[in-house]
């Protein structure tokens, strides 16, 4: 596997890092994460080009290949959340502090968002067609984050329920 940790760039694309969180913090928390990733990438032999971002306060780690790598076997939503969870307990000890970091493999975060937008449009029918709210099954924090900014595009409110992993969006009229 070609090393590609030293190909990977950092970009700033917000202007307002979290105060907890220094631009620096991100950038050591992307190479950590892109480290741990790439080891991985070469304990089960899949090629895979690093890339690392920082933006809202999290540093992002993406991992592309082309169409016709193995790569995808680890793009499967459950796959990345496991391997994210993993990811973030190696930076959090090389660290020392809490990581909101977020992986993407393969493009899956952007075909996951593209997921919880029909989930929301076939919600949204719901209430047109009368219902008082429509509630979501039980996602994580990031995603529900998606969900609220999804909903707020469509003129619609969103509310977080539950707990722990039933922890779910509720939608209604704005």
């Amino acid at each position: 596997m070609t090393d590609t940790t030293e190909d990977s760039t950092v970009h700033e694309t917000a202007p307002a890092v979290d105060e907890a969180t220094t631009l620096s913090q991100l950038e050591e928390e992307g190479e950590i994460a892109a480290d741990y990733i790439e080891e991985l990438l070469d304990i089960t032999d899949l090629d895979g080009d690093i890339d690392i971002d920082a933006r809202d306060g999290r540093a992002y780690v993406s991992v592309n290949s082309n169409e016709d790598s193995d790569l995808r076997l680890l793009s499967k939503p459950e796959t990345v959340n496991a391997l994210q969870e993993l990811t973030r307990i190696a930076v959090q000890t090389k660290a020392g502090s809490f990581s909101r970091l977020i992986l993407d493999v393969g493009g899956s975060r952007e075909a996951r968002q593209a997921e919880l937008s029909k989930l929301v449009e076939h919600a949204i029918e719901k209430i047109e067609g009368g219902a008082a709210s429509a509630a979501l099954p039980p996602m994580s924090s990031y995603e529900r984050k998606l969900v609220h900014d999804i909903v707020a595009d469509r003129g619609f409110t969103s509310e977080s329920h539950g707990e722990g992993r039933d922890r779910h969006t509720v939608i209604t009229r704005a």
